[in-house]
């Protein structure tokens, strides 16, 4: 657990940090609208669309909750050589966001749609290329690190599975010697071998570790760390929390939602709060608890949502009768 006093004095140092995001952009659109009748062709709710709308989704999100917490953000990544790839490159612009971008013109810049009417999401419809990235690409990624490796306090990888993270990538990443913090793909788990730490959810972690689901979970958790030579965990556990794996220990963190509409993008929310928490000089317990809070706040908004500090601390204040004070 932790204070409202340290949880402000750990806050009050994000803005102190430089975090280089890198992984799949994806750019979100919202169709929202209302549903009023089924349509006669077939049975689905026809969707009156009032409005449209689009932000930073995937890794970008990340750079994003990073940019709303007041540190800087860098985003490293590739787009397409088409209008969602322009509108990429000024959302960026407008959040503060310092973009560095590879344009690759065989891909699209990926996109997903959703459907929203009555507060719910109807449908979403994905438009993506998840074939590896070829070399040439590879190595203008790495030239993209290259430029700003020295300037940043650590890496957050935000693997979304579309193909911009792979071995040489990571690897390249991993011999900087800088903390690496990782939002994984299943997929992908033989690639995060000897990094900081990790944030799989439940699901992606049985996956991602071959593990029968008659397992618990604390005995998923010990054999990913056995098995990719982790000293550190976390297991995001839905409307349960999250579980902490920090050397031999394991601690439960309870979950802080007081209303759940949305879950996109919480756990972008998670791998940026618990980041920017540990790089200020917070514990594994204190950063995992901060990003707990910040994850119920997101969850109780509707499309990708981000939090600022004034806003995570206030949601941490308005909950100190379950603080350790």
């Amino acid at each position: 657990m932790i204070n409202l006093k340290r949880a402000k004095e750990i806050i009050s140092n994000f803005h102190k940090l430089k975090i280089a995001v890198i992984g799949d952009i994806i750019l979100d659109k919202y169709l929202w609208g209302d549903v009023e009748r089924i349509s006669p062709e077939a049975p689905v709710p026809v969707v009156d669309v009032k409005k449209e709308t689009v932000s930073l989704g995937g890794a970008a999100n990340v750079a994003n909750n990073i940019a709303s917490l007041d540190a800087v953000s860098y985003m490293i990544g590739v787009i397409g050589n088409d209008e969602n790839g322009k509108i990429i490159q000024s959302l960026l612009k407008e959040k503060g966001i310092i973009p560095i971008l590879t344009i690759d013109s065989s891909r699209p810049t990926i996109e997903k749609t959703r459907v929203i009417a009555v507060s719910q999401q109807l449908i979403r419809i994905d438009r993506e290329n998840r074939e590896p990235l070829n070399e040439e690409i590879q190595q203008y990624l790495i030239n993209s690190i290259k430029e700003i490796e020295k300037e940043v306090d650590g890496f957050i990888v935000s693997d979304y599975g579309k193909g911009v993270i792979n071995q040489k990538v990571m690897d390249y990443i991993k011999s900087l010697r800088k903390p690496v913090f990782v939002d994984p793909k299943p997929t992908n788990f033989y690639l995060y071998r000897g990094i900081t730490i990790m944030t799989p959810n439940k699901k992606e972690a049985y996956e991602g570790s071959k593990s029968d689901k008659s397992l618990s979970v604390e005995e998923v958790g010990k054999k990913i760390m056995n098995q990719l030579n982790l000293n550190q965990l976390i297991i995001t556990l839905g409307p349960e929390g999250m579980a902490l794996f920090e050397d031999e220990k394991v601690i439960k963190i309870p979950a802080k939602a007081k209303k759940v509409f949305d879950v996109t993008g919480a756990g972008d929310t998670v791998i940026s709060v618990l980041t920017l928490s540990k790089l200020s000089g917070a514990s594994w317990e204190e950063s995992a608890t901060i990003s707990n809070y910040a994850a119920g706040y997101v969850v109780g908004e509707i499309g990708t949502a981000t939090i600022d500090r004034e806003t995570l601390i206030k949601t941490i204040e308005y909950q100190t009768d379950e603080l350790v004070l």
